[in-house]
């Protein structure tokens, strides 16, 4: 069976075989991978050394960014999110139960955001402090571009928060450059080709304590997670994780460098995405997105007429490929991951599988 979902991913068996142990997480065995592992993610980043740092928090990406937004941005103050996805729109259910106000900058789910439109946005509302975006939209796979956007929102004098976690490990990003950014967060899986577990946020140190003490919340105050690496002088974890998952990842970030680096990996899953939106529009079907407009994590493709969705999802797995089992564009969709440990044998599988799956369905398609 091969996993092709834009998250969790196939990992390689040398990955999982690290988890294969029981960990002690503030022993002081442990005390190396973590601060390894919290180190060279934020060099991944392109994180500065005492600008920045790497907090982990224990739990799914979505618990992460809530985590983020209540640290960085005020009760009751305005958020900016441009709004062309599934994962914008939970972006803005988080903001909103955590009470802040979030402003809605309606767009597309076939195109990334342009850096004017989210410049005329924030002209017109000088309420808003932050622009929250997603980097890449897991729903359709476009993709947004945060040098750009960034900086528009560093002209205006406002700041950002960054859900890079289906992008973070393939999509560029150097924190460096971007000094309006209050952190990126990401994961332990996705692109990284870890297993979950963790949410990481890399964030400023000047942000995370101008915002002490405002997140309303223990657990999901990254400010407090910084103020506990001062306590200990090492960064020890707050309460108890899937700490397997950081032995895991370290195996991950080595088989990152091993293959050469980000843009190695940027470019596997790019030939990854065309050779699937290829071969899905060879057999007839219209992907979602324009071949200019499809980004490299997931590719996503409009549901043909009559297609029982659950039936075609069963039908696939008896063909031996998972994909998402739910689509969350606004017209009805499948979509297939192009990331994880997976090359174009995978990617010619997975088409040969919706072939033979709209077969057994009944559905005609192309020879």
């Amino acid at each position: 069976m091969i996993l092709l979902t834009p998250g969790p991913v196939q990992t390689h068996p040398t990955v999982r075989a690290a988890m294969n142990q029981d960990v002690a997480p503030w022993n002081a065995g442990f005390r190396p991978v973590y601060e390894e592992v919290r180190h060279r993610l934020r060099a991944l980043a392109g994180g500065i050394d005492g600008a920045h740092v790497t907090l982990p928090l224990q739990g799914a990406g979505h618990m992460l960014m809530e985590a983020a937004i209540r640290s960085f941005v005020a009760s009751g103050a305005a958020i900016l999110i441009p709004m062309n996805g599934e994962y914008a729109r939970r972006m803005a259910r988080l903001a909103r139960e955590a009470g802040r106000v979030v402003i809605e900058l309606p767009l597309p789910d076939t195109r990334g955001a342009r850096a004017e439109e989210v410049a005329e946005a924030l002209s017109r509302h000088p309420e808003a402090t932050h622009v929250a975006m997603v980097q890449s939209e897991t729903g359709s796979g476009i993709v947004n571009d945060p040098a750009a956007i960034g900086a528009a929102v560093r002209a205006a004098g406002r700041r950002m928060i960054l859900d890079a976690v289906s992008a973070f490990g393939a999509l560029p990003l150097d924190l460096a450059a971007q000094p309006e950014v209050d952190a990126a967060c990401f994961t332990s899986n996705k692109c990284l080709e870890g297993v979950p577990g963790f949410g990481f946020a890399v964030a400023r140190v000047d942000r995370l304590e101008a915002g002490a003490g405002q997140a309303g919340s223990w657990s999901l105050d990254l400010s407090d997670v910084w103020k506990n690496t001062q306590v200990n002088g090492w960064g020890s974890m707050r309460f108890t994780g899937p700490v397997q998952a950081i032995l895991a990842m370290r195996v991950a970030l080595d088989r990152l460098d091993a293959e050469g680096g980000r843009e190695v990996r940027l470019a596997r899953y790019r030939a990854n995405a065309r050779a699937l939106h290829e071969g899905f529009a060879a057999l007839g079907l219209r992907p979602y997105l324009s071949a200019k407009d499809q980004g490299p994590i997931v590719v996503t493709v409009h549901q043909p007429e009559g297609l029982d969705f659950p039936r075609f999802i069963a039908a696939m797995e008896r063909n031996g490929v998972t994909v998402s089992a739910y689509f969350t564009t606004d017209a009805p969709s499948f979509r297939v991951g192009a990331i994880g440990d997976v090359g174009l044998p995978e990617m010619r599988r997975a088409v040969e599988a919706v072939r033979d799956s709209l077969a057994e369905l009944g559905l005609p398609r192309a020879a």
